[in-house]
């Protein structure tokens, strides 16, 4: 992707005195910025299945309204791949902790659709990308 860089020159007027230019040399290209939105919103995303993982794992309770915001939100991106692996239940005194696979399934693959989005859309925006 296109860094936005800023190039500064300098160059003196005939009576010694400095002046300063200051131009862009690049912008991002309107694809640029979808590759951008793409990777903000799987980002967000994937951080929410990473606090899912997290909370299931430490056998987080349903009482708290932060552990139901989390579980209701990304439930639906994870219910594709329930059922692939049986969960783990460890039972402690207090809670039980739970390793659900279905959350590193869904990590991992929304990780692969957002760069395989990113990649169509550098494809069909016809864009020469650095190598």
């Amino acid at each position: 992707m296109a860094e936005i860089k800023k190039e500064t020159i300098t160059t003196q007027e005939n009576n010694g005195n400095p002046v300063v230019n200051s131009q862009p040399q690049s912008k991002a290209t309107g694809s640029q910025t979808v590759e951008y939105l793409v990777y903000f919103f799987f980002g967000v995303l994937e951080i929410l299945l990473a606090f899912r993982l997290v909370l299931k794992l430490t056998g987080a309770g349903l009482t708290s309204a932060f552990v139901g915001f989390i579980y209701g939100l990304t439930g639906v991106f994870i219910m594709p791949f329930e059922g692939i692996f049986h969960r783990e239940f460890a039972r402690g005194a207090e809670t039980t902790s739970v390793l659900e696979p279905a959350t590193l399934v869904a990590i991992i693959v929304y990780a692969v659709v957002a760069w395989g989005i990113v990649k169509l859309i550098r494809i069909f925006s016809g864009e020469r990308q650095p190598s």
